[in-house]
This record gives C-alpha cells, sequence and structure tokens, in this order.
C-alpha cells in the first residue's frame, strides 16, 4: 500500500473517530484522542528536526551548483515574482468571493457576542503577540543574521536561507579543490537527512490520526453551525485557487498534466494539512519535489525553503475573508479602495507569516488595522478563533501546494524535463 493512501486512510479515520466522539458526547473516546496526541506532536518535532540540516545543506549545495551567480539572480526573480502574483491572485478570489456571498451578514448579533465572549481571553494573547511583531523595516533588517548559530536555534529560517545563499554562492567561486571537499561533506548530511525523512515518514499515518482525531474531538458543532457560511467560503476561495490558479499553473507554465501532478504530490498537502506547519513540512515537499516530480536539486533547494517562508497563499485568502467578514458583521463599509489596501498588506503580510500554525492570525491583525477595523480587532479575532484550526490546516495545505506549483514553474523554465525518479536511499532498501 502506498504511504499516501495510508495517510489518507489515517486522515479519514481520525476525522470520523473526532466527530464520534464530539456528536455522541463520548467522553472516553475523547480522552482517548487527547491521549495519543503527543504521537502527532512528535512526529512533527521529528520533522522539524531536520529542517535546519536539510535547508542549510540543500541551499547551500544548490547555490554552488549553479555555477553562474547570474543564475542565482535569474532564480530568484522568478521565484519570487510567482509567489508573490500568487498571493495577490489568491487575495483577490477571497475578496470577490467575500462580496458575492457576505458571510458576515448571516450571523445574529447575540450569537456575534457570545462568540466572541467564550474567545475573548485567547483573543487578548493573539493581540499581545501580534505587538511583538517587528515592523517591515525591521523585518528586512533581521534578514541579515549577526549570528547565525543563533538564527539556526530559533528557527529563523530566513536569514538563514539569506546566509546560505551567499555562503554558496562564496563556495562556487573558491579552487575546485577546496569546493569539492565542502560539497562532499554537505552532500553527506543531505543525504543522511533524506533517510532520516524516509525513516520519520513510517510514523504518518498514525500520527495524522492523532493530530486530526484530537483536534476535531474538540470541534463544537454549535459554534461550527454559527460560523459555517465564514468557514465554507474559506474553503470555497482555498479550492478555487487550488483547482483554477495552481492547476492552470500546472497545464499551461509547467505543460504537466493536472491530474499526474495531484497524483505525484498528495502525500505533501496531507502533511502540511495535519502539522499545520509549512516549515514542518518542507523535507517532505522536497523530497517530493525531487523524486516524485523530477525538479533538480538545484533548483528545489532554492525555490521550495524560500516558499516555505515566504509563499502563504491560503493564509492571504484566508485574510482576505476574515477581514470582509469582521467588517461585514460589525457593518463596516469597505470600498474599492479598502479592498486594494487588502490586497496589498495581505499578500505582504503572509510573506512575514512564520510557517507555523496559526500564525495567519496574528497577520489577520496587522491587516484588520490597515482598512480602519482597529475597534474591532479584538472581538473580530475571538469570532473566528473557535474555527481557526481546522481553517488552517487546510490553508496549510494550499500553501505547500503552491511551493510545489512555482518550483514545477521555474524547474521548466530553466528547461528541466520533470520526470520522476524514485531514489533508493542507502540503508532505506527493503523499508516496507
Amino acid at each position: 500500500m502506498q504511504l499516501y493512501t495510508k495517510i489518507l486512510i489515517g486522515l479519514v479515520a481520525g476525522i470520523a473517530a473526532g466527530m464520534i466522539a464530539n456528536l455522541a458526547g463520548l467522553g472516553w473516546l475523547q480522552s482517548t484522542l487527547q491521549a495519543i496526541e503527543p504521537i502527532g506532536t512528535v512526529f512533527i518535532r521529528l520533522i522539524m528536526m531536520v529542517v535546519i540540516p536539510l535547508v542549510v545543506a540543500s541551499l547551500i549545495l544548490g547555490t554552488a551548483s549553479l555555477g553562474d551567480i547570474r543564475k542565482l539572480g535569474r532564480l530568484g526573480g522568478k521565484t519570487v515574482g510567482l509567489y508573490m502574483m500568487t498571493t495577490a491572485v489568491a487575495v483577490v478570489i477571497g475578496l470577490l468571493l467575500s462580496n458575492i456571498i457576505r458571510p458576515g451578514s448571516r450571523i445574529d448579533p447575540t450569537t456575534r457576542d457570545t462568540i466572541a465572549a467564550t474567545f475573548a481571553q485567547d483573543a487578548a494573547g493573539r493581540m499581545t503577540l501580534a505587538a511583538e511583531k517587528p515592523t517591515v523595516v525591521e523585518t528586512l533588517v533581521n534578514m541579515v543574521p549577526t549570528n547565525v548559530i543563533q538564527a539556526a536555534a530559533n528557527m529563523e529560517l530566513l536569514p538563514l536561507i539569506i546566509f546560505s545563499i551567499i555562503f554558496g554562492a562564496a563556495v562556487s567561486l573558491v579552487s575546485a579543490e577546496r569546493r569539492d571537499s565542502v560539497l562532499t561533506f554537505f552532500n553527506g548530511i543531505n543525504d543522511a537527512v533524506m533517510i532520516i525523512i524516509d525513516w520519520i515518514m513510517k510514523l504518518a499515518p498514525y500520527a495524522v490520526f492523532a493530530l486530526v482525531g484530537s483536534v476535531v474531538s474538540r470541534f463544537g458543532m454549535d459554534l461550527l453551525q454559527s460560523l459555517l457560511i465564514y468557514a465554507l467560503v474559506v474553503v470555497a476561495g482555498l479550492l478555487t485557487h487550488v483547482l483554477v490558479t495552481y492547476m492552470s499553473l500546472v497545464r499551461f507554465g509547467a505543460r504537466m498534466n493536472p491530474l499526474d501532478f495531484a497524483k505525484r504530490i498528495i502525500e505533501v498537502p496531507l502533511v502540511a494539512f495535519s502539522t499545520s506547519s509549512s516549515n514542518a513540512t518542507l523535507p517532505v515537499t522536497m523530497e517530493t519535489a525531487q523524486e516524485k516530480l523530477g525538479v533538480s536539486r538545484e533548483t528545489s533547494s532554492f525555490v521550495l525553503p524560500l516558499g516555505a517562508t515566504i509563499n502563504m497563499d491560503g493564509t492571504a485568502l484566508y485574510q482576505a475573508v476574515a477581514v470582509m467578514f469582521i467588517a461585514q458583521i460589525y457593518g463596516v463599509p469597505l470600498g474599492v479602495m479598502e479592498q486594494l489596501t487588502i490586497v496589498l498588506t495581505a499578500t505582504l503580510a503572509s510573506i512575514g507569516a512564520a510557517g507555523v500554525p496559526s500564525a495567519g492570525i496574528i497577520t489577520l491583525i496587522l491587516v484588520l488595522n490597515s482598512v480602519g477595523l482597529g475597534e474591532h480587532v479584538q472581538a473580530g479575532i475571538a469570532l473566528i478563533l473557535g474555527v481557526d484550526r481546522i481553517l488552517d490546516m487546510m490553508r496549510t495545505a494550499v500553501n505547500v501546494t503552491g511551493d510545489l506549483t512555482v518550483a514545477t514553474l521555474v524547474a521548466r523554465s530553466e528547461g528541466e524535463t520533470l520526470e520522476p525518479h524514485e531514489v533508493e536511499h542507502p540503508l532505506a532498501i527493503g523499508a516496507g
């Protein structure tokens, strides 16, 4: 049985167990699902464990292997341009659906105030985190690390990416003998990390069941019914972005059959859905790009770590819908200029969103403030927190799908053939 089939079975079983526990009020089942949640937590920690060595080794290898520094600039321009374009399209889709369906106009004020009061304390905590978020200028300055070891220890991927690219470019210019020694060392690290990823993924189906079952068992159906229209608008926007935007780019840009593309990458969005973290999914994303899509290591090691850091299409779309939803609930009209501000702010804010669970809530506060909804920020955040966890899982799956879409586009533009090539890692041969 294929691994993605096992993961899908774990996902469906987790949803079913969680729904039964919640709807039937089975306390023992809820307790059991809560008790096995650490299996999923260990899985996430195991994947996060290899992110730093994978990003550093693969980026240095990829950059050093380019040979021509001008090629690095060309790759960077294509990658950032495509990420910005798809994010802006995602925001526009969210705004269009919100204007057509108007989800915020369907909630009774009494229900609104009850939900907001329920999650007021959690919303206050998110407000505090948002207040500590660095400004745009600070973010740009912090891209250059003063201590690369500290950046790695704090899981600050963007400054680590900048260092690795600079270091790899420098390695490409040293004498051949010394360059080969450095590249041999990092090749060994990269190969060892790939073996570890294969081992970790054996746990994936059980981790998915534990993570999803626990979340769904806590997900109150009364709350879901109150926010159902809002949640459905977000889901419809995410599906539209994947099926229309991404699949069109795959078909006409990468010249690949969308169904074939989806079949090759299916493990990645499933893992992303379960972990709610682009960073945690990154090792699986990179392995899939290289082995299932045939994207070269040079391209994937540059495009994908950058994508896990700055490409948050699902987050940006969700922010657009959330802002319109909150504005509609409180009767605050948002005209064309305000909605253009949402496109710009949500696109830029999503770039600064960390690839970790629920980071989009933090950046949403910035978008709300940008269109004059400051007085409704805390109540608005409290309103949507109840369904944020499940939506966070969905938008993360969209984010990583976008990363792989852009990787295939960049690879094809660089003349790559995109033929899958399964790699048998030493010591992993014979694993089931």
